[in-house]
């Protein structure tokens, strides 16, 4: 292949394989402690742990070291973006370059400690009470102990962080993305051996061929997921775009024609981050709460904890919040007012549209559309996974569409970034 032709890029990639390599083996160093048996116990019986093992690479499903993944620095990224629409000050500083951009960066990573601290000690808490029903994955912790453990947690997170920060600097994908991306792909060997010894491995025979049309279809509804996922986040609308002929001095400039692209999928992967988060909080306060001394409130946290555990409510709280969530990112990170601002001060205009109010409104009823099937779709991905449990009433085999979202999505933007190098070079793209 043309990358492997070319010295400083080959290196490059060979350094990111081995950033790599190093998260995952900081996801196989497990906290002091841990009862294996009652950890895979748990896990089997909490979907929604199953779904944050996801961001944690595998981590927390071994309780390691780096059992909270980059989950701490995602979070605190979003504090900020949210602070700087509310804080002038902050998003006067995104606004300011490179060096505007290090100093927000700075304050995400003071951020993340804390982060780390409060979600690991939640975690922990949570899985030690065994909220599937009396498991004992940790024993009684001893202060010495919780601070050893909090320590090694927190650690992990910002070596994971440091690393992908590292990453990110050969310019071969982001560091953050490839670091979950990885996670991902190392599970399924083991996901593949689980679904062969479940489904095609029998007590009394060694190969039941009558499940090969099921496994076949679950290949075929994988790829086709795939491509869907593919077409989505690729897909954009494109707004025509022209700018007016100007003289300056002896030179014109302007008059062309060119397009402003809105992505279907503007928020990406964000708003399943946000409605995991979201659904996990009123579950992690009433497993606190069921413990109470007031009857009432520990009868109301039962309740609640039982609630969360009903597949079928879990499901559509997850598709609706995540419908709501890629609304609000997106309104986040797309503003209207602010392109039709820029459009207007370049000189340009949409036709048949004046600049200004006008030409904003469009653009907010143009997202509004074009966000619906976005939102749509994410949030039948991220409730994939409960529609094929209800479909084969099976666990064995279960498409994760969040992965394949991450997994596609990461893949499209490294394969961008080589391909630009490539290109900057004088070589064909890939």
């Amino acid at each position: 292949m043309q990358i492997w032709r070319l010295p400083d890029l080959r290196n490059k990639i060979l350094m990111v394989l081995l950033l790599l390599a190093a998260t995952r083996l900081l996801a196989a160093v497990p906290i002091p402690g841990v009862n294996l048996g009652a950890l895979r116990q748990f896990f089997s019986q909490n979907q929604l742990f199953g779904l944050l093992d996801i961001f944690s690479g595998g981590g927390l499903s071994n309780l390691s070291i780096a059992m909270m993944g980059v989950g701490p620095y995602i979070t605190a990224s979003i504090i900020i973006q949210l602070l700087a629409i509310i804080v002038p000050k902050l998003g006067e500083l995104q606004k300011e370059g490179e060096q505007g951009r290090a100093k927000v960066n700075q304050y995400t990573r003071y951020l993340t400690v804390p982060l780390a601290i409060l979600q690991a000690f939640g975690t922990i808490t949570l899985i030690s009470r065994g909220a599937s029903g009396g498991v004992n994955v940790l024993g009684a912790l001893s202060a010495g102990e919780w601070l050893t453990i909090l320590f090694s947690v927190t650690a992990g997170t910002m070596i994971l962080m440091w690393l992908g920060e590292i990453i990110t600097e050969y310019g071969i994908g982001n560091g953050i993305s490839l670091i979950i991306f990885a996670g991902i792909v190392a599970r399924v060997p083991t996901v593949a051996a689980r679904t062969v010894n479940v489904q095609l491995l029998s007590s009394d025979k060694f190969l039941d061929t009558s499940q090969l049309p099921t496994i076949l279809g679950f290949i075929l509804i994988a790829l086709v997921v795939i491509l869907g996922v593919v077409v989505m986040t690729e897909a954009t609308r494109n707004i025509p775009v022209s700018y007016a002929k100007r003289v300056r001095g002896n030179k014109l400039y302007g008059g062309v024609n060119t397009y402003l692209p809105i992505r279907i999928n503007t928020a990406g992967v964000i708003p399943i981050i946000f409605a995991i988060s979201v659904l996990l909080f009123p579950g992690v306060i009433a497993n606190f709460l069921v413990n109470a001394r007031t009857p009432a409130i520990a009868n109301f946290a039962r309740q609640v904890t039982e609630l969360f555990q009903n597949q079928t409510f879990y499901g559509i709280a997850y598709f609706l919040l995540v419908v709501a969530f890629t609304y609000f990112y997106t309104a986040v990170v797309f503003n209207p007012e602010d392109i039709s601002d820029n459009i207007q001060k370049q000189g340009g205009f949409i036709p048949g549209l004046r600049p200004g109010r006008m030409t904003a409104d469009f653009l907010y009823r143009v997202l509004n559309r074009i966000t619906l099937a976005g939102a749509v779709f994410l949030g039948l991905i991220a409730v994939l996974p409960f529609l094929m449990q209800i479909v084969t009433k099976t666990q064995a085999l279960t498409i994760g569409g969040t992965s394949l979202l991450i997994v596609v999505a990461v893949v499209i933007e490294t394969v961008k970034q080589i391909d630009s190098q490539l290109v900057m070079r004088d070589y064909e793209g890939l």
